[in-house]
């Protein structure tokens, strides 16, 4: 797939391929080698439809009567989820959430290798998070390039986001994952996803909500005689 195309796909069927890319790799692990378009669409949470709209893209057909060949289609994906790339992250900000990320098997099965993690806090700085040890933010340049950081993933205060984003930008970090609670600015070819978990939270609460108070009985009109 050409890279032009894989970086202008819309959000919701980047989504839906990473949900692919998932269940293919499940499958391929058990010694599943085909699988059928209604299987890996329901398993994505979509429609075969949608799913035969979303490969297309990509250039991948299934054949009829048999469906996508797992080992053939997992790699289509990894290369347009950007996923050939060796992405060598950092994590920003040592507390709980920073800590949990940092241990997340999750990131290394997909290629994500979590080489640095980094806390301003001198209580924290020099602990170790799931075998890494918390280094001084205020080395954040020098890390990045010691350790040949790509991508950066912020869990900290509001406050404390932009000027971090402006240092990994000058730094050459182009792919930042922000969990601060504010939006923040960046400069031209930086890329700056931001995940606010109360929003994902409310939109849960709204879906789980049930439907509103019932509309008032109106009794139907009288007919004169």
């Amino acid at each position: 797939m050409s890279g032009p195309l894989a970086q202008h796909l819309p959000d919701a069927t980047l989504r839906r391929l990473s949900q692919y890319l998932r269940s293919l790799t499940e499958w391929g692990a058990a010694g599943t080698t085909t699988v059928s378009s209604a299987r890996l669409a329901r398993a994505a949470g979509t429609t075969p439809a949608t799913l035969r709209k979303d490969l297309n893209l990509l250039g991948s057909h299934g054949r009829p009567g048999v469906g996508y060949q797992v080992d053939t289609l997992a790699p289509v994906l990894e290369t347009a989820l950007g996923l050939t790339t060796p992405w060598r992250v950092a994590i920003i900000g040592a507390g709980h959430l920073g800590k949990a990320l940092s241990g997340y098997a999750g990131f290394t099965t997909r290629g994500f290798d979590v080489v640095a993690v980094l806390d301003s806090s001198p209580d924290v700085i020099g602990t170790v998070a799931s075998g890494v040890r918390v280094e001084d933010a205020a080395t954040l340049e020098a890390v990045v390039q010691r350790a040949k950081v790509n991508m950066a993933v912020l869990t900290v205060p509001g406050p404390a986001a932009q000027r971090l984003v402006d240092r990994l930008a000058a730094a050459g970090v182009r792919s930042i994952l922000s969990f601060a609670p504010l939006t923040v600015n960046a400069p031209d070819g930086v890329d700056v996803r931001r995940v606010d978990l109360s929003t994902e939270l409310q939109l849960l609460a709204h879906r789980a909500a049930p439907a509103g108070p019932p509309m008032p009985h109106r009794a139907p009109p009288l007919t004169q005689g």
